[in-house]
Parts: structure tokens; C-alpha cells; sequence
């Protein structure tokens, strides 16, 4: 599939599923009941909602047309009720972004600039995270908060590295991490709606589309659904096994000249119990002969070679 067409299945996938989860009375246009003969509103009811002709909306439904104005894809995405974060990926996906989707991607790396940033935060516990949400470092509370259970230089190791999205889902671990997973979930598969709208040729993201889809029916309902979450923060009550319960914001910040990298940093109230959770996870995790992680890494991450 060359680049042109799969940018246009992907426009056409995000506005006819979206056009399909909205209702005739989320918008307050008349619902004829058993009459409908398509799940949520019409192309021709969306069109008009929107201001634009309906030959038109369907010829960018459809993908022919890749050059909608920001006005009428503005139109759209308040027709479509999109949040911030949704309308930034349907421009996106309309072709605003053609340039950079060309432009071969770089290798993904930890840059020197990178590593005193990471060393700027001290204690907080901290992730680097590349464009496939891979984790390509972390500082020793990051280790200890979200992977204890992997042997700490794992992110060295490119071919085998730990992805948050494949332990999200496939990692029993991480899943008992978070108090309300179903959340947690969702606003992974959002994310990597976005980085596929970002990045429709990088391989390796699409690979792990994939693997998931095969090994996760959960994952896949969720794909189906289009939802797109953006990065900067979130807030989660996480339940670790060795400091309990704690109520933490991850805070997302895009590392400059980065190709898509991204430093998440883990707070927590000041004062707080999970404050001081936080700072004992620094004291309390074991040595990395202590983990059986080569073990738990051939479950997560496979075994294939790039």
C-alpha cells in the first residue's frame, strides 16, 4: 500500500466510524427510529451539519480528496463533537502533515541533551518514550514504579526493549498496576491512534498494531472505536505491590528536535502518602539479579529480530 492510499484509508476510517457513534439526538436532528438504515447520522446529515455539500463529504469520506481547508475540516470535526486532541488528528490525517509523513524517520536514540534532562529530575520517577511508545530509558524510580520486574538496562537493548502499549495489554503486571485499567487502556490505544496518524509508514508501529490485534480482543475492540487521546497529562490511582495504593499525574513533555520522543514524569501531591510512596520506591526495589527477567521479557516483548 503506498503512502497516498493508506493516508486516505485512514481518513475514511476515523470520520465513518465517528460519524457512526454519534446520534441523530447528540446533534438534535430527529431520530426516525427503526427507519434508520445506518448506525448513528448519515454522510448527508453530517454534510449538513458541517456546511459542506454532500458529494464532497463523501469524496473525503471516501479519501479522493486529501486537500480540505482547516476551515472545513474545523467544520467537521465540531460536527463530529471531536475534542482538541481528535480535531489535531484529523487535519493530520487530512494530508495537513504530507511533508513530514515523506521525511524518513530517524533511528530512535538517547541523545546526551536527552540524559541531563533526565538527570534534571532527580527522584521523580521518569520514562523516555520513543514514537511506538517504546521505552527507550528510564531513571531508577521510573524502573521501580512502572517495571520492577524487568531488569533495569532492558531499554539498552533496541531489538527487546519493554513498549508501554505491549505491557498495557499483555503483561499481567502492569495491568494490576492500575486501579481502574479500563482507563488506562483506552487512553494507550488513543495515543497510538495518534502516533499511526503521525507516522502512517513506520513499519515497526504497524507490526505492533498488529501483534496486538492477533493477542488482545480487548485492544481490538478498542481500535475499532478511533479514539484519540492526547499526551500531556493524566491522572491514575495505581496500586503497586510494594508501596500500595497512590494517586500520581503523569505529566508528557515533548523532548525538542525529537521525532515524536517524549519524557513522562510521575508526581504526586506534596505531602502526600503517595508522595513519600514515591520516594520509597528509590530504596525499596531489589537488585536486577534478583528479577527474573529474562523470563518475563520472552512473555511480553517477541521474540523476532528487526
Amino acid at each position: 500500500m503506498d503512502e497516498r492510499t493508506h493516508g486516505k484509508s485512514l481518513l475514511g476510517e476515523f470520520l465513518s466510524t465517528r460519524r457512526a457513534q454519534l446520534k441523530p439526538a447528540d446533534v438534535g436532528l430527529p431520530d426516525y427510529g427503526d427507519r434508520r438504515r445506518v448506525p448513528g447520522l448519515r454522510r448527508e446529515e453530517l454534510a449538513q451539519l458541517a456546511g459542506v455539500s454532500v458529494a464532497y463529504y463523501i469524496r473525503l469520506e471516501q479519501g479522493l480528496s486529501l486537500n480540505a481547508s482547516p476551515q472545513v475540516l474545523d467544520a467537521l470535526a465540531t460536527a463530529l463533537r471531536l475534542d482538541d486532541a481528535e480535531r489535531r488528528h484529523l487535519h493530520t490525517l487530512s494530508g495537513d502533515a504530507r511533508q513530514s509523513r515523506r521525511r524518513r524517520l530517524p533511528a530512535e536514540r538517547v541523545t546526551a541533551a536527552v540524559r541531563q534532562l533526565v538527570d534534571a529530575f532527580g527522584d521523580s520517577p521518569l520514562v523516555v518514550l520513543g514514537r511506538r511508545s517504546d521505552i527507550l530509558t528510564w531513571n531508577r524510580a521510573g524502573h521501580a514504579l512502572f517495571a520492577g520486574h524487568l531488569a533495569p538496562d532492558s531499554p539498552d537493548h533496541a531489538a527487546t526493549r519493554p513498549n508501554t502499549a505491549r505491557l498495557v495489554f499483555l503483561d499481567a503486571h502492569t495491568r494490576d498496576l492500575y486501579v481502574d485499567w479500563p482507563r488506562k487502556a483506552r487512553d494507550v490505544v488513543g495515543k497510538l491512534r495518534q502516533a499511526v496518524g503521525q507516522y502512517p509508514n513506520d513499519p515497526q508501529l504497524a507490526s505492533l498494531i498488529g501483534e496486538l490485534t492477533m493477542r488482545s480482543q480487548q485492544f481490538t475492540t478498542l481500535w475499532a472505536e478511533h479514539r484519540v487521546r492526547g499526551w500531556d497529562m493524566a491522572e491514575y490511582r495505581m496500586r503497586h505491590p510494594m508501596v500500595g495504593e497512590l494517586d500520581v499525574l503523569q505529566h508528557s513533555l515533548p523532548v525538542p528536535r525529537g521525532q515524536g520522543i517524549r519524557v513522562v514524569v510521575t508526581t504526586a501531591a506534596p505531602g502526600s502518602a503517595a508522595q513519600t510512596a514515591l520516594q520509597l520506591l528509590n530504596q525499596t526495589l531489589l537488585p536486577a539479579t534478583a528479577h527474573p527477567a529474562a523470563d518475563t521479557l520472552a512473555r511480553v516483548v517477541p521474540s523476532t529480530r528487526s
